[in-house]
């Protein structure tokens, strides 16, 4: 499998998994012993980047409730070298799913506690502030992750959803390996970061690169989500309006992956492996087969020009817009 670099030094494969969807947001939890079998599973296919978070969690049949830290790090114990596994602090959930933001540095330092002894480690590889924090200043998040860094608590960190302004503040004062954005043909707008990310050396992670799963083109109008708990329910693409908005794309993505002997999803993950080396996607599932299929997106080239093309084209489409579903990963 090819590997990439984010920031200076730490190599990850060219495509991560996304590991939320076992536990958190796309329906009821995976069965432990199913979940960790197929996390054990993707390491042994090639993928060597795992991303989680403290607040991806689900309620299981029983009433008690899923850890999607406690899968990954049962599942990857015994290769913990061979791995690198990212987790997040500073969200939690509201009972209706609203985000509660808390970047303060004692939270922090709680967070890091739980999620070291969730995953069964002594250190975090890559640690993200999941979200920024209004209420606290960004010198103040980086230098709390500079302490624990020195400390051996973590290896090291980065922020998902920054802003330039954000990222260039931490930056400066403990710098930052890797940004984790949405980012895919849908939602392109954090594109404009990518001067900035070359600038300071930092790399990218795009999560949802599939517009959570839409692109996969795996399904339609009458596909159904479970309320509440698949956040796909309320997701914009998903409605017959998404559908009909996104047609053109579709149907580009069609004759790509028809002309590159590939899946619609592959391409779609080409396009933003191909554009930047530094950009490191991870798509989530919970099934093996769709494990393997992301996984050859880092075997299909696309040219300058063909990505250029697809550019231009994407220009020219008025897509569904994500508004409020931006947060959700």
């Amino acid at each position: 499998m090819e590997t990439r670099i984010l920031g200076n030094d730490l190599e990850v494969s060219a495509v991560g998994l996304g590991c939320m969807g076992f536990s958190h947001a796309s329906g009821a939890p995976t069965e432990k012993s199913v979940a960790v079998k197929t996390l054990r599973e993707a390491y042994e296919m090639g993928y060597t980047f795992f991303d989680t978070a403290e607040c991806y969690t689900g309620v299981n049949p029983d009433g008690s409730t899923s850890y999607n830290e406690e899968l990954v790090g049962e599942a990857l114990r015994d290769v913990r070298d061979k791995v690198v596994i990212a987790t997040k602090c500073g969200v939690h959930h509201a009972p209706d799913q609203s985000l509660i933001l808390d970047s303060s540095p004692a939270t922090i330092r709680a967070s890091v506690e739980g999620s070291l002894k969730r995953l069964g480690m002594d250190a975090i590889d890559l640690y993200y502030q999941h979200r920024i924090d209004p209420k606290v200043e960004p010198e103040v998040v980086a230098e709390t992750m500079a302490e624990l860094i020195r400390e051996g608590k973590i290896k090291h960190w980065g922020i998902s959803e920054t802003t330039e302004d954000y990222l260039r503040r931490a930056h400066a004062v403990c710098p930052v390996t890797a940004v984790e954005n949405r980012y895919s043909l849908m939602a392109r707008w954090h594109g404009s970061l990518f001067p900035v990310l070359e600038e300071l050396g930092v790399g990218f992670v795009a999560f949802s690169p599939m517009a959570n799963g839409f692109l996969s083109g795996a399904y339609t109008v009458d596909s159904k989500f479970e309320p509440g708990t698949d956040y796909r329910s309320k997701m914009p693409q998903y409605t017959p309006e998404g559908f009909e908005k996104s047609r053109a794309l579709m149907e580009l993505l069609g004759r790509l992956a028809e002309e590159k002997n590939a899946t619609p999803a592959q391409v779609s993950m080409a396009w933003m492996l191909c554009k930047k080396p530094y950009i490191v996607p991870i798509p989530g599932s919970r099934k093996i087969e769709r494990l393997r299929e992301n996984l050859g997106a880092g075997e299909i080239e696309l040219s300058e020009s063909k990505i250029a093309t697809i550019d231009t084209a994407l220009d020219g489409m008025e897509l569904p817009v994500f508004g409020g579903s931006k947060i959700n990963k």
